[in-house]
């Protein structure tokens, strides 16, 4: 397999791209363990028998580098990489008294599930892969995770936060909240800092993510007192969303929740100023890109005063964080966004259960995952729970200009 640097890699997000992300170190991957999903597809994967002779720990991730999401898989793919020079620059990671380099392969997925399964299928017939880290989207993940359970490979997402997602099996992670929790945030939001009483939903139906959010949202914002007054499908791939928008407008909603992809909001947001429509919109954390206001019309315009949940904000005030900040723009030249801070996280939840479990076996490395507990991240305490999900604290950011600002943490109910 061709290598390429991480240079390359951002000067080559092409289709196909395979980056290997190789640090000189000391030691590799260990034991074989195979299970089955469960209540997956059919695959024609081959699960390899881990091998563990080697000097490095080799790591795979699977990413949106190009496609509709390819923010999402970039900015993931940064904070992995940073966290990766980071551990093999203080030499690694302590395997039973031994220090162990890091190397990542990284596979374009091309933000389509079906690449991301090809992906999978590809790492779980590699003997040197200890640990999977992707994807970001819920229905890539949830396309991949079946041949990672059956290989007995751990794979920890970054924030795919569809509950469905670690259903899957035993060996699926996530280090980000899940939407039952995301929806519940945004709904004590929009009651009580808002003072909002009619919303309406538009919702992606061929997005888990979407989906899923929307209908704890609305059952959620209902418990609290107050009324769906629309729930209007769309097309991510649309261009015009107007017909929907004028649905909304005609309902007498005083504010519009969107869990869609920054790709399609900035658009929809447009098109509901051009209609008149004024009152707040929100979302969840698939809007946390830079490339957000841009499809907006550009800061000040159509999103501008609007919210969204997320992992994190890099105007905490956390010593932790701080430090995060000031490494990462010190290095690349610009702050990290919150999927950065995710794939930071994701690499250095998965180091530390390395280093406790004193082994990279697989089985070993996937019992240490999920004893995690009390873990400082970046993006806020991190236990995992009996499920494999990340329980956490979520924040609501507002967009002012092309910032977006801290404004609430909402702790797990």
């Amino acid at each position: 397999m061709q290598k390429f640097s991480r240079a390359a890699l951002l000067k080559a997000l092409i289709p196909g791209v395979v980056l290997s992300l190789s640090m000189v170190g000391c030691k590799d991957p260990n034991a074989g363990n195979t299970t089955g999903g469960s209540g997956s597809t059919e695959s024609n994967s081959t699960a390899a028998t881990q091998d563990t002779s080697g000097d490095k720990i080799k790591v795979g991730q699977y990413a949106s580098l190009t496609g509709e999401t390819s923010t999402f898989g970039v900015e993931s793919n940064a904070g992995l990489t940073f966290a990766v020079e980071e551990i093999n620059a203080a030499g690694g990671i302590d395997v039973g008294g031994k220090k162990m380099q890091v190397e990542v392969e990284t596979q374009d997925d091309q933000s389509k599930p079906d690449e991301a399964k090809t992906i999978a299928v590809k790492f779980a017939a590699d003997p040197k892969v200890v640990a999977v880290i992707g994807e970001v989207a819920s229905s890539r993940s949830k396309t991949a995770a079946p041949e990672f359970q059956r290989a007995g490979i751990p794979m920890i997402s970054p924030s795919s936060t569809n509950p469905d997602v670690t259903k899957v099996g035993d060996f699926i992670f996530r280090v980000c909240f899940i939407d039952p929790f995301q929806g519940f945030v945004m709904a004590k939001f929009a009651i009580e800092e808002l003072k909002l009483k009619k919303v309406a939903i538009m919702r992606d139906p061929q997005q888990d993510y979407s989906v899923g959010l929307a209908d704890v949202f609305k059952d959620e914002f209902t418990k609290m007192g107050g009324e769906i007054v629309a729930d209007v499908s769309y097309n991510a791939k649309d261009s015009d969303f107007r017909s929907q928008l004028g649905q909304i407008k005609g309902a007498g909603a005083d504010g519009i929740f969107i869990p869609g992809y920054y790709n399609e909001v900035g658009t929809i947001a447009r098109q509901a100023k051009e209609l008149g429509i004024t009152v707040p919109l929100m979302g969840g954390d698939g809007w946390d890109s830079e490339k957000l206001v841009e499809g907006a019309g550009g800061p000040g315009k159509a999103l501008e005063g609007a919210y969204f949940s997320t992992h994190y904000s890099k105007d905490s005030k956390d010593t932790k964080v701080q430090d995060f900040v000031k490494a990462f723009t010190a290095k690349n030249g610009k702050a990290p966004a919150s999927l950065v801070a995710q794939g930071y996280d994701a690499m250095m939840i998965l180091a530390d259960a390395i280093k406790r479990a004193g082994s990279i076996e697989r089985k070993k490395v996937r019992d240490a995952l999920a004893q995690t507990k009390d873990y400082a991240a970046v993006t806020g305490k991190i236990t995992i729970d009996g499920d494999r999900n990340a329980n956490k604290s979520a924040v609501v950011l507002q967009i002012k200009g092309a910032e977006f600002t801290y404004v609430k943490t909402i702790d797990p109910k």
